[in-house]
């Protein structure tokens, strides 16, 4: 029995050997393993991939694939309709301009179709367009701005036309001019005598700014000192009459700088350019030479732009968007837009886009 037991002894004592020597061998296989897989600079990418293998192994004892959960990301939208449309114009109208309005009207229903739930016989932009004229139009603008019309006109084409609004505020030279129908952005001549309309409210001193007049006959277009308005009252008023050069130049102000040209016009019967410096008589200088001059007239219907650049000093002349040239330099100072018109003459001016590049 005893050999029994020291046998059993010896068969426990070598079987935990063998066991300890196969930890060790373990140990030292990982150790080498952990140490091979620190030596290489892409030992994550090879835990990494591993990982991502065994998450598609197969599960033991079920031999389905685990699955593969995809997250749908819906971009996020907002219905209009819950929120006050009172919010939503008003958060619209920080855009600011008619053609802004137009691209807002276009990217979305919500913004540029009707919205007959909501009260409004037009659409959100719409709405937004008549509280931007309402709120920024004067009563005499008002009067010069086409109606509202259902399918006609629209509160976008009576905001653009807004933007482009220049008025003939003050009427000189006797009863030979006037306005038609409230419209203050177009004057008429009735007489033989030429008259004078100015866009004495519109002053400019600085930068480039570019008007547009449509013509009817061939009245005289051009750039004048703005003036007190006691002035145009003087009896046949006219910024090249010589009797009047003492009380214009007693109008002269610090904004009108040191230039010496303070009336310069463009003559639509033959095209010459006339300016004047208030001295002297006759005081005025005729320039048929000036390099725009085509030895041609305008014509009824004809749309006449003027650009006058402060910055370069320059009134350059453009006819049907044709660029013709400059017409006069040395400009400096504060100006204004001004006609002459005669019987049977018209002139509608409005402001117009910069042209592109002044060739």
């Amino acid at each position: 029995m005893a050999d029994d037991g020291n046998n059993a002894k010896r068969l426990k004592t070598s079987e935990d050997d063998r066991l300890i020597a196969d930890l060790r061998r373990t140990i030292t296989e990982l150790e080498s393993e952990i140490g091979r897989r620190r030596g290489r600079r892409d030992w994550r990418d090879d835990l990494e991939s591993e990982i991502e293998q065994r998450c598609v192994r197969r599960v033991e004892g079920n031999h389905e694939v685990l699955p593969v959960v995809l997250e749908v990301v819906v971009a996020p939208s907002v219905d209009l309709s819950r929120i006050d449309t009172s919010i939503v114009a008003q958060i619209t109208s920080f855009l600011g301009t008619s053609r802004e309005l137009v691209n807002l009207a276009l990217t979305c229903k919500s913004f540029g179709w009707r919205q007959p739930t909501s009260g409004l016989n037009w659409s959100l932009v719409e709405e937004v367009a008549r509280q931007e004229v309402y709120s920024r139009a004067t009563g005499t603008e008002m009067k010069s701005l086409p109606r509202y019309v259902s399918g006609t006109t629209t509160w976008l084409s009576i905001l653009h036309r807004f933007e482009h609004l220049l008025l003939f505020d003050v009427l000189a030279g006797g009863g030979g001019i006037e306005h038609r129908n409230g419209d203050e952005s177009r004057v008429y001549g009735t007489t033989n005598d030429y008259c004078t309309a100015v866009s004495n409210s519109n002053i400019m001193t600085t930068g480039s700014h570019f008007a547009e007049f449509e013509i009817t006959g061939t009245p005289f277009i051009g750039v004048a000192r703005p003036m007190p308005k006691e002035i145009f009252s003087r009896e046949s008023f006219n910024f090249f009459n010589s009797d009047h050069f003492d009380a214009l130049l007693a109008a002269r102000t610090d904004r009108w700088g040191d230039g010496k040209v303070h009336a310069c016009q463009y003559f639509c019967r033959d095209g010459g350019a006339i300016w004047t410096s208030f001295r002297g008589y006759p005081g005025y200088h005729w320039d048929r030479y000036w390099e725009g001059y085509r030895y041609e007239g305008c014509r009824t219907g004809d749309t006449i732009g003027m650009l006058l650049n402060l910055d370069e000093g320059t009134l350059t002349v453009y006819r049907n968007n044709r660029r013709l040239g400059v017409m006069k330099r040395g400009l400096s100072g504060s100006y204004c837009w001004y006609v002459r018109v005669g019987t049977d003459h018209a002139v509608a001016i409005k402001r117009g886009a910069l042209p592109n590049a002044e060739n």
